[in-house]
């Protein structure tokens, strides 16, 4: 297995395979967040648009796209959304890669730390993210919803 980490720039036209590694990564919340992952709203358009306003890098395993990862520049914070590995290619580092590429681009724009945010109910997700050098910072809540839904992890860069 070599799996490169390409931007996704103006010459990609993967936005149907992007989707189905997004949904496919997320499908395990399914049933188990409330409320459901935006994952589902999205459609091959809207991750063209979402490619084009912030910055997003795709794991290939040859020509198989496996992984992805979209970054938006905050005012000190490089925010990590839809961070997404193909479950068939989980627990072989693709998530590290491109976790690395999203701590390279914050560094190069001079911001000092990782921001993500995950789901209350996934407890894997945030010993996963614990491991990797995040740690818990708040406690959020979706709009109309009375109750923690989200819990925000950092990871300051030295």
């Amino acid at each position: 297995m070599t799996i490169e980490v390409l931007r996704i720039d103006a010459g990609f036209d993967r936005y149907e395979e992007l989707l189905h590694v997004i949904l496919a990564a997320f499908a395990f919340m399914d049933g188990r967040i409330d409320p459901p992952s935006s994952a589902h709203r999205l459609t091959p358009a809207a991750l063209r648009q979402k490619a084009e306003q912030e910055i997003a890098f795709a794991a290939l395993d040859e020509e198989q796209l496996v992984g992805c990862v979209f970054l938006k520049p905050e005012e000190s914070s490089l925010y990590i959304g839809k961070l997404a590995v193909l479950p068939a290619a989980q627990g072989q580092g693709i998530g590290r890669l491109l976790l690395a590429r999203a701590e390279a681009t914050a560094r190069e724009r001079g911001l000092s730390s990782l921001r993500l945010e995950t789901r209350i109910e996934l407890i894997e997700n945030h010993r996963l993210f614990a491991a990797w050098g995040f740690g818990k910072t708040a406690e959020t809540r979706h709009a109309g919803y009375d109750r923690t839904t989200s819990i925000e992890m950092r990871k300051p860069l030295a």
